[in-house]
């Protein structure tokens, strides 16, 4: 069985005190030594020119870098041109995301789908980049079907993704049950679980709304009972956390992925708990 390897996952700043923040952040995690780090791309690529100097940022301070890439809104040369850009920064890892579309962009542009940008990525850079792409073992909020989810994916990796990134999810057997799905397809590559602390309360259950990553019902009451309470949240948050890294991590999953919203707390003593 290859090594378990880990990563965390930032998005690019907007304004020079988040530059910063993330510096501090990235210090605070560096000595963790991740595999790699990702940064988020805005939808149609607004944050393209953040993401671009995070990673060579990221990169020139030694850890590999994994910028996202979302192609929805995006035509076939605006991506070969990023494709271009990452390769001459010694960029050798891809997240390829279909995205959403971003608010007030009529036009879909020439990619509709994940696969199609894997599939682009393949032809015009060979096996330059290690390519990974996303998975939902709770389905995609868009999804017909968890049938057509689970053919999405098995397409997405077809066309030569190396290996996937989960939603978060706190419930395990969602997660489980997929990777015994998509093996039965016959998908072999990698699926890292995603993790994401849980600090925040109302934040939380705005993204899952969003994400359609489901918070049981348990934790939910529990966590809205704590009302202003930051430090029961958190405290309650990682021992959530920690017990489904542990359970993760006992069942033999190739690593774990850290969405850290550029933090480091929560990801630091997670990680100190798991004595990783």
């Amino acid at each position: 069985m290859q090594d378990r390897y880990f990563s965390f996952e930032f998005f690019p700043p907007k304004t020079a005190e988040g530059t910063e923040k993330l510096r501090n952040t990235r210090a605070q995690l560096a000595p963790l030594k991740p595999k790699y780090i990702s940064v988020t791309f805005g939808a149609g690529g607004t944050t393209q020119q953040g993401t671009l100097d995070a990673v060579l940022e990221i990169q020139r301070e030694g850890i590999e870098a994994a910028p996202h890439l979302s192609c929805v809104g995006s035509s076939r040369e605006s991506i070969r041109a990023i494709l271009q850009q990452y390769r001459d920064g010694g960029i050798r890892h891809i997240v390829a995301l279909r995205g959403d579309m971003p608010s007030g962009m009529g036009e879909i542009g020439e990619f509709r789908y994940a696969n199609e940008l894997v599939e682009f990525i393949r032809a015009e850079t060979g096996d330059w980049f290690n390519i990974e792409v996303a998975a939902y073992p709770e389905y995609h909020p868009q999804a017909k079907s968890p049938r057509h989810d689970l053919d999405n994916f098995v397409r997405k990796v077809k066309a030569g993704a190396d290996s996937a990134i989960t939603q978060y999810f706190y419930n395990a057997d969602a997660y489980f049950r997929f990777v015994d799905d998509v093996r039965a397809l016959g998908v072999e590559v990698p699926i890292v679980p995603g993790i994401m602390p849980i600090t925040n309360y109302s934040q939380l259950m705005r993204f899952s709304e969003m994400c359609g990553a489901e918070v049981p019902r348990w934790v939910a009451k529990r966590l809205e009972g704590f009302g202003d309470d930051r430090e029961s949240i958190r405290a309650f948050g990682l021992d959530v956390v920690t017990a489904l890294c542990e359970r993760l991590l006992a069942a033999g999953v190739p690593g774990l992925h850290f969405y850290t919203l550029n933090a480091a707390g929560a990801t630091k003593a997670i990680w100190q708990r798991l004595k990783l």
